[in-house]
């Protein structure tokens, strides 16, 4: 059985691996990252081992997302998946996993490992954590960027692999994406609604991602154009 990840990777991977798949801007600092279909891949597939080898998670193991859209959570959700976990975005106790920011942290209390993502642009890691409490940009560094899946049935939210990417491809129609388009959105990733809308819609379809938070409403134009923006979510 394809994990979630394979299903979305496996395509890009086979045709174009070095076009951009996900550009994240955040405007309040001036940010802006670009990720290959292979760097997105080397990168989940570094959080699909460390939630392996250093979490002990196997394949129907639940992990809680609580993260922002952004560059990074879009890696380490492929990451999970690939592992074969269940994404849940939402605090809950029986999580085997959370993955937050440190402003989310006590959303996580009562789950038995956590994980801590900057979200820094540069990797930097988050200080002064409390004891059990691992940082996710120092840790998932030493993992390596080749993974084997070993299978998954519920992806998100209680929802199955293929029913979620029945969903995605379903969103990719109704919202008028096809393949080769640059997608603009600035829309959140909170629910699995909007993460299936959002993020992978996009990359099922086959375009690429161009994700923007804080947007400054005066970019907007000079960003369509020099980032060849052909379909618009929000």
């Amino acid at each position: 059985m394809h994990t979630l990840a394979e299903a979305v990777l496996d395509p890009m991977l086979a045709r174009e691996p070095a076009r951009p798949r996900v550009t994240y801007y955040d405007d309040a600092i001036g940010a802006r990252i670009e990720l290959s279909g292979l760097t997105l891949a080397n990168w989940a597939a570094k959080t699909a081992n460390l939630i392996r080898d250093e979490f002990g998670l196997s394949p129907g193991s639940r992990v809680a997302a609580l993260l922002p859209a952004h560059w990074q959570t879009a890696a380490v959700l492929l990451g999970c998946w690939w592992a074969g976990t269940e994404v849940v975005l939402h605090a809950d106790a029986d999580a085997d996993l959370a993955l937050t920011t440190p402003n989310r942290l006590d959303e996580a209390d009562g789950v038995g490992e956590v994980a801590v993502l900057s979200l820094d642009a540069m990797g930097a890691p988050v200080r002064d954590l409390p004891v059990g409490v691992t940082d996710f940009a120092t840790s998932v560094r030493v993992h390596g960027d080749e993974f084997l899946a070993r299978g998954a049935g519920v992806a998100l939210d209680g929802m199955p692999v293929a029913d979620v990417l029945a969903a995605a491809r379903k969103s990719a129609i109704w919202q008028g994406i096809s393949e080769g388009d640059r997608v603009l959105s600035s829309a959140p990733w909170d629910t699995p609604a909007e993460l299936i809308d959002g993020y992978l819609a996009v990359l099922v379809a086959g375009a690429s991602l161009v994700q923007v938070v804080n947007p400054d409403p005066g970019l907007r134009e000079r960003r369509i154009a020099s980032e060849r923006v052909t379909a618009q979510l929000r």
